[in-house]
């Protein structure tokens, strides 16, 4: 047997707290660096001189929500910003200058603002899409930052999707599903309205879209499917139409790109299949690319760079490690370190992750990703373990090779973790995306119990101690765990999840309008009776009589995306059947848990639930709950009796 107790108990608190800092990005001109940071507990920007980070002081001050998305102003001195309340996805932009001053772009409550891009040449400009006179449909907006002054470019009055516009902020391309069913349209502006430049079938529509116009403007980049399973970049010359491939996998689609930030031409491009692959196009960048893959032993990702590509801020990424950042100077060579995102656990021993092929039971390769405790010194280990299946959200994304907190997290708490890509996963090509459609609950939760039986066989896992647990359709999944298969889970974890596909196919946010043909395409049309059919025989609130075993439930309030009322649906039903069940809410939050106190104090009742019901170690409560604004909305003797055991569970 392995030595369970010579890996230390890691504090919560260190996985789950603020990051130290995160998501650094240059300046235009790279004189500045910009990154994530707390402030008296609440992530803001912050910003110093690149070449002298003591002298770094916050832009921001926030106080109530934490921000995660930014951006550098081409004024080089403003960075702008996201912020929404509460959780309700009702995004406003900010601006910040270097100097402090913030100024709200879009002072609308119940607007969700995207911007589009950054003028070039006139820096105070941006392009925006505002959604404050239909709720429904982004307008186009040409923004100055200094004084909020807005210029209407084009009213959505056609149902475009999305907007791509060129270095100038004139709109060059858009989407549209207007008319097409489950399918879309590539629009490409003449000079005085739209016209279709490509049509798109529905099973392409995931991963065809427009990225970007190049600078010249004289060509157009495209990410398709098209005629071909894997996604792959193309290069589409904007007078004759002609495609130029740029960027292919044999295996997997293509998920990100680099552009030259001065030609706008892309340079590189990146696949994972079971780890990051760089495809590269221009050579330079190439060999920079395997140099710094070489020299810091891990996949890696540009995150920005100067205007004139000579500086790159690298992200480093391993799963054994939390993320942590270097800047590149491509003339010299040299790499200087910046920072990691948890320098407590830069010393730890954290667990390696190890990328498996497991096949379903229909032949198809399911790419999934096993973790084991570190204390653990092989690929499998030396006895059975109690395992948590880690269920990915979306369902359209997948899981990766990289740090996740959750993982390694749980590993230390001496748990197998299994992450399964389903069928339906994104990344895999679209025939294994589409072997997801109007499969939810059905063979997409079979490769997952295909995933456990194959844990079981490899005597990884002790199939009498299996939990489930996710968020979204994560969610969703360990619902369907309990309530479809409740003889394979001996405990199931569903957070901001989903239990009844007709209510949630009812009430989506209103800015999800122009996808609700492709979600009825791959889940099931709740507009035709056989589609009726299918959401109720997939949705896990019509068969809570037949959940048995204990069940712990996080939901935030304001969630727009999986309402509460799902969560509110099923713990209703289990107490009429007598399913005991603790249900945790979050009236601050919405889709997740953003504040760190409230997703400390989670993790804290999960762990002792899990400790309960799986066996493995467990951290005391201590004062993991005080900062949170939970509301135990059922099963509270039941949080109690286990938060009085707790003691005897600590190691």
């Amino acid at each position: 047997m392995s030595n369970e107790r010579t890996i230390p108990l890691i504090p919560r608190r260190t996985f789950f707290e603020n990051a130290s800092a995160s998501s650094p990005q240059l300046s235009p001109d790279g004189r500045w660096l910009a990154w994530l940071a707390a402030v008296d507990g609440v992530m803001n920007i912050w910003a110093a001189p690149r070449d002298d980070l003591t002298r770094a002081r916050p832009l921001t001050r926030q106080t109530d929500r934490p921000i995660f998305t930014y951006w550098f102003a081409r004024t080089n001195a403003h960075v702008l910003f996201l912020k929404d309340r509460d959780g309700d996805e009702n995004y406003n932009l900010w601006c910040v200058g270097v100097d402090g001053s913030a100024r709200n772009l879009t002072p609308c409550p119940d607007l969700f603002a995207i911007l589009l891009g950054m003028h070039h040449d006139d820096p105070h400009l941006v392009a925006v899409g505002m959604n404050d006179r239909d709720a429904r449909w982004h307008d186009l907006y040409i923004v100055d930052i200094r004084t909020g002054e807005r210029r209407l470019v084009y009213e959505n009055t056609d149902e475009i999707a999305s907007f791509v516009v060129d270095s100038a902020l004139r709109p060059r391309l858009a989407t549209t599903m207007r008319g097409r069913g489950s399918g879309s349209a590539i629009l490409k502006w003449n000079g005085a309205a739209f016209e279709e430049a490509m049509s798109i079938e529905a099973d392409d529509v995931l991963v065809t879209e427009p990225l970007h116009v190049n600078r010249a403007g004289d060509a157009w980049f495209l990410r398709s499917s098209v005629g071909r399973d894997k996604a792959v970049v193309l290069r589409v010359d904007w007078t004759t139409g002609t495609r130029t491939l740029i960027a292919s996998h044999e295996k997997a689609d293509i998920s990100g790109w680099m552009i030259d930030p001065r030609t706008y031409e892309v340079t590189a491009a990146c696949a994972e299949y079971i780890r990051d692959e760089w495809i590269v196009v221009d050579p330079a960048v190439g060999r920079d690319l395997m140099m710094l893959e070489r020299e810091l032993d891990a996949t890696i990702e540009i995150e920005s760079q100067s205007d004139d590509g000579a500086l790159w801020v690298v992200g480093v990424k391993r799963p054994d490690r939390p993320y942590s950042w270097r800047l590149l100077d491509r003339r010299s060579g040299a790499i200087t370190f910046l920072f990691s995102a948890r320098p407590k656990l830069d010393e730890a021993k954290l667990a390696p992750m190890h990328g498996v092929v497991i096949k379903a039971r229909d032949g198809l390769d399911l790419v999934c990703y096993l973790t084991l405790p570190a204390s653990e010194t092989a690929a499998r280990p030396a006895h059975p373990l109690p395992m948590v299946v880690l269920v990915h959200g979306g369902p359209w994304a997948r899981d990766s090779w990289r740090y996740n907190r959750d993982v390694q997290w749980l590993a230390n708490r001496n748990y197998a973790v299994l992450q399964v890509n389903f069928r339906g996963s994104a990344g895999f090509g679209k025939a294994f995306t589409g072997a997801g459609d109007r499969e939810w609950g059905g063979k997409m939760h079979d490769d997952l119990i295909d995933a456990v039986n194959w844990s079981i066989e490899e005597g990884v896992a002790d199939p009498e101690r299996i939990a489930i647990y996710g968020a979204s359709y994560g969610g969703y999944a360990a619902f369907v765990g309990a309530a479809f298969t409740p003889d394979v889970f001996c405990c199931s974890v569903p957070v901001v999840g989903i239990t009844n596909l007709e209510t949630m196919l009812a009430n989506p946010p209103p800015y999800w309008t122009s996808f609700y043909e492709q979600e009825c395409h791959r889940i099931g049309d709740p507009r035709t009776p056989d589609g009726v059919a299918l959401l109720k025989a997939r949705s896990p609130l019509h068969r809570a009589g037949d959940i048995t075993r204990p069940m712990l439930i996080g939901h935030g309030a304001n969630d727009v995306r999986c309402k509460v009322s799902e969560s509110d649906q099923i713990v209703a039903a289990m107490a009429e059947k007598h399913v005991p069940v603790i249900y945790v809410v979050y009236p601050d939050e919405g889709h997740g848990f953003d504040r760190p106190g409230n997703d400390i104090a989670f993790k804290a009742v999960m762990e002792l639930f899990l400790a309960r019901y799986l066996g493995g170690r467990a951290e005391p409560v201590g004062d993991d709950l005080d900062d949170s604004s939970h509301e135990i909305r059922a099963g509270g003797d039941v949080l109690q009796e286990i938060l009085a055991g707790a003691t005897s569970l600590a190691t």
